[in-house]
């Protein structure tokens, strides 16, 4: 009787210190679920820590209500990388209210995109005292609509150290609206459609929305941390050559940004069944912390 009532009190102090902490394990990397508040709700995710990470990085998502992007970070994980990643705020258990593309923009509102950046810092800023080496350089991985995020939380945040973007936008919000309605979703756009007409329509056409435009050029301005950016040729739901023009413009100003085009991909180049892409932003983590240090 003794020996379970010890078992009890020892059990019952561990859910004292230790609520949110929920353990597993694989060969390669444990696995720790975690909460962290962000501008007064409370954020779930997950810890997964390789047993000697050269680098960590916190996943932010795109724009849809996703969860924790648990396979992405295990990819991750198993090529020696900490990841923090969790529920996008109103999604899965973290609190808060997801603000989706329901209205055409109100996702993209210049609030939501500064919330969801303090999210990303909140994120960062806890994953620095999960790891055992105070030194593991943190960064920033994201896809999509994360083009305008990771710029707004890395000019607020000395902590993070470098940038991961998978086809992600260095255009305005209004500018990438234009260029998704005039592609409408059509998977043959770039068959029937020059780039000379995509970036007049980008330019010119009419805003079906008004709404004030978050450019993420005044953040990259603002930062000097490396980042790469990975695009597909093909994609319909931005306009890459013109984003690449204004990576090339800050490579110019002597900005550490690169990118590599794929011409056959699209939109999705963080895909599980394509590789490429991934292993070059391995590659490109590996030598930047390696810098770093």
């Amino acid at each position: 009787m003794k020996i379970n009532r010890i078992q009890y009190l020892f059990h019952w102090l561990i859910l004292i210190y230790f609520p949110v902490a929920v353990f597993s394990q694989s060969p390669e990397f444990t696995i720790q679920d975690v909460k962290f508040e962000s501008q007064g709700i409370t954020l779930a995710g997950s810890i997964l820590k390789p047993k000697n990470p050269f680098a960590a990085v916190v996943i932010v998502h795109g724009s849809d209500p996703v969860k924790r992007e648990m396979e992405f970070a295990k990819r991750l994980a198993k090529k020696g990388i900490a990841v923090l990643t969790y529920d996008k705020r109103g999604v899965g258990e973290s609190g808060g209210v997801y603000v989706g593309p329901s209205v055409g923009t109100n996702n993209i509102d210049a609030t939501n995109l500064h919330l969801l950046s303090q999210d990303a810092n909140a994120a960062v800023n806890i994953f620095r005292n999960y790891l055992k080496d105070k030194k593991t350089p943190i960064g920033l991985v994201g896809f999509s609509q994360a083009g305008w995020i990771i710029p707004i939380a890395a000019s607020k945040n000395p902590e993070i150290e470098f940038m991961v973007l998978f086809s992600c936008p260095t255009i305005t919000t209004l500018e990438q609206l234009r260029f998704q309605f005039y592609t409408n979703g059509n998977i043959n756009f770039w068959k029937n459609h020059t780039e000379s007409e995509a970036r007049e329509h980008t330019i010119n056409d009419p805003d079906k929305y008004q709404f004030a435009a978050t450019d993420p050029k005044t953040s990259l301005n603002a930062i000097s941390i490396p980042g790469i950016w990975l695009f597909g040729e093909k994609d319909i739901q931005i306009p890459v050559k013109m984003c690449i023009e204004q990576l090339n413009t800050f490579k110019a100003q002597g900005k550490p940004f690169e990118y590599t085009l794929f011409p056959t991909l699209g939109h999705n180049t963080s895909s599980i069944n394509i590789t490429e892409p991934f292993d070059i932003s391995i590659q490109w983590i590996r030598q930047r912390t390696k810098k770093s240090k």
